[in-house]
C-alpha cells in the first residue's frame, strides 16, 4: 500500500442522495465528471483506507451523484459522508513540460524578475478570468502584506516555474 504522500486528493462524499446508496460527489478536479476518469478510489474510514469501485455515476445539476459498488442502502451510504476520495499519484497523466498540477505549486517559492522574494505560495483559486496564486508573505515583508494574490497568466506575469528549484519567478511589484 502507498503511503499517504502518494495519495492525490481529488473530492469527498457528501450526503446520501435517495434511498438506493446513492451519494452527492464534490469534485476537486478540473471538471466535475473528470473524477471519473480516476479507478479505483481510496476512501479512509474508520481511520482505514478503503478501495472503493464506482458502480454508477450521473451528472445531477451542477455537480454528480454516484453509487459504489457493495453499497445499496441509504444507511451505507450515510457511514461514507464527508470521507475524502483519493487516487495514487501514478493514476494522474503525464503533463508536458509548460503543464502542471496546482499541488506542484503549493509550497514552491515566488519571487519577482528583480530579485524581490514575495513568499511561498500557499493555495491557488480559480476566478473564472485566470487562476490566481494565494502567495503567504515572508515574515519580513517590507510592504506590510501578509498575503499577494498573483495571477497565474503565462508569459505576461508568470516568467518561468522552476519545478527542480521549487521556485516561480514573476513580472510583479512588490507594492501590489
Amino acid at each position: 500500500m502507498s503511503s499517504q504522500t502518494d495519495k492525490v486528493l481529488l473530492g469527498c462524499v457528501g450526503a446520501p442522495y435517495g434511498i438506493k446508496g446513492w451519494v452527492k460527489i464534490t469534485t476537486y478536479t478540473e471538471s466535475v465528471e473528470s473524477i471519473f476518469d480516476y479507478s479505483p478510489w481510496q476512501l479512509v474510514v474508520n481511520g482505514k483506507s478503503q478501495e472503493v469501485e464506482v458502480a454508477q455515476w450521473r451528472l445531477h445539476g451542477k455537480g454528480v451523484i454516484a453509487r459504489f459498488k457493495h453499497v445499496e442502502d441509504r444507511d451505507d451510504a450515510a457511514r461514507l459522508t464527508g470521507q475524502e476520495i483519493y487516487v495514487n499519484e501514478d493514476q494522474l497523466a503525464e503533463l508536458g513540460d509548460d503543464d502542471f498540477y496546482w499541488r506542484e505549486l503549493i509550497g514552491m517559492e515566488v519571487k519577482n524578475i528583480k530579485g524581490y522574494h514575495f513568499g511561498h505560495v500557499d493555495a491557488l483559486m480559480e476566478t473564472g478570468s485566470n487562476d490566481v496564486l494565494q502567495v503567504k508573505a515572508n515574515a519580513r515583508d517590507g510592504f506590510g502584506k501578509k498575503e499577494r494574490l498573483i495571477p497565474l497568466v503565462d508569459g505576461d506575469v508568470i516568467k518561468n516555474i522552476d519545478r527542480e528549484n521549487r521556485l516561480i519567478e514573476v513580472d510583479w511589484d512588490p507594492d501590489f
